[in-house]
């Protein structure tokens, strides 16, 4: 989790942790409930989520936190614009 961002890879983590705290969001969950569901602390929700900021994390927990929204993890990679189907998929 230390392991700093590279510039190139600066805005992907960026764009990544939006469309987690977007999609969290329109789920109806909160940061605790995702962390909740996804095995992991909420703070570590909350540095995921930091706008403006890069912070790396684990594949594992990419893919957990994916499970926990219900979502293909390619479709949180390649999400500018979510998807009615994602949007509106039931809890």
């Amino acid at each position: 989790m230390s392991k700093e961002v590279s510039f190139k890879n600066r805005d992907r983590f960026i764009q990544l942790g939006i469309a987690i705290a977007t999609l969290r969001k329109l789920r109806g969950l909160s940061q605790e409930k995702l962390a909740e569901k996804a095995g992991i602390s909420r703070s570590l929700v909350s540095i995921i989520e930091a706008p403006g900021i890069a912070n790396a994390f684990s594949l594992e927990v990419f893919f957990d936190i994916a499970d926990a929204l219900e979502v293909d993890p390619a479709d949180l990679i390649n999400a500018s614009v979510f998807p009615d189907q994602i949007i509106n998929k039931k809890k």
